[in-house]
């Protein structure tokens, strides 16, 4: 038995890479990019077994011979491009390419394969508007209204996903990620939008002053918590819902997380200054938080990680690891 996963050396995939191999699994990780040297070191420590396989989530016959050549049973789908307007500009074909055809390819084959279960890694990004008015955001409740193009391509890629799991009976789960920070965070070429969070580490790692547009309350998802949010949702016997958010389940600000980095960094300057400010959290106004319930209700998993533990993990993580150098993919 193994778990197939697209995007393994993406942020989020790295993660769950990692949480996968920690309870011994056997991982076979699809990416463009080789995992950087850092992970291959601590994937090598863990109990389970990773197979690295470098092909394109959209070539439908190199996902075919990673499934004949390892079998799986279960695949996580985590392939994006997480685009920022300047690519949306520049290249909106390839934001759609990836996120909705290479779902498309890896779910088709899927299907051929007798694949056990998938869990499509979706989006906060696809209640868009609705985030700026709701009080939660609810998988059922809350209209739909991305605003981006990657908004826009993740609700295409989950609709198209559920649409292929009722054709071929699927056993699919879409988990919507909340905004992500931690570990693996790094510049892949194809993740334009670095988290407020690591953004501001960076800064206080060089000494600088920390400017913030606004204190930015928001559910910030520890990407550990993430990972375990998507393997409890491969693990659900017979899911209730087919669409789960995958979320953080508390509200904490960035200058909460600058009072928590604060410590470790002797002499930290941060403010609030919308005028001058150098953290970029790329909308006018804070999304509301992603409710948690149904998660916790069905898949039995409650996230581990306010802002505090999870300065009480990066930071460590960061002395031992560094900023990653990875490999730029462009698609």
């Amino acid at each position: 038995m193994s778990v197939l996963v697209t995007g393994a050396a993406g942020f989020v995939g790295l993660a769950l890479v990692e949480h996968l191999l920690a309870r011994g699994e056997h991982v076979v990780g699809v990416d463009l990019a080789p995992p950087p040297p850092e992970a291959r070191d601590a994937f090598a420590a863990l109990p389970g077994r990773f197979d690295a396989i470098g092909a394109d989530v959209r070539d439908a016959d190199a996902l075919r011979d990673a499934f004949v050549r390892h079998a799986p049973d279960r695949l996580v789908t985590l392939a994006a491009v997480t685009a920022d307007a300047a690519r949306e500009r520049a290249a909106p074909r390839s934001i759609f390419d990836v996120n909705v055809g290479g779902t498309i390819a890896a779910l088709t084959v899927a299907a051929e394969r007798g694949v056990k279960r998938v869990v499509h890694a979706s989006s906060g990004a696809v209640y868009g508007e609705s985030g700026a008015t709701a009080a939660t955001l609810a998988e059922d409740d809350t209209p739909l209204r991305p605003e981006s193009l990657y908004g826009i391509s993740k609700l295409a890629g989950e609709q198209a996903a559920l649409r292929l799991a009722a054709l071929h009976g699927l056993d699919l789960v879409v988990g919507r990620l909340g905004t992500c920070f931690g570990p693996w965070e790094a510049d892949t070429g194809v993740r334009d939008t670095p988290s407020a969070p690591l953004q501001i580490l960076r800064l206080a790692e060089r000494g600088a002053e920390i400017v913030l547009p606004r204190p930015s309350p928001r559910d910030w998802l520890y990407v550990r918590d993430a990972a375990a949010g998507l393997a409890a949702l491969l693990d659900v016997p017979a899911p209730a819902h087919r669409t789960v958010n995958v979320a953080a389940g508390f509200v904490g600000s960035l200058v909460d997380w600058c009072r928590a980095i604060g410590p470790a960094f002797p002499g930290l300057r941060w403010r609030i200054d919308p005028d001058a400010a150098n953290v970029d959290l790329y909308a006018p106004y804070d999304r509301a938080p992603m409710d948690v319930s149904r998660l916790v209700r069905e898949a039995a998993f409650v996230p581990r990680f306010d802002l505090a533990a999870a300065a009480a993990d990066f930071l460590p993580w960061r002395r031992r690891h560094g900023a990653s150098t990875r490999t730029r993919i462009h698609v």
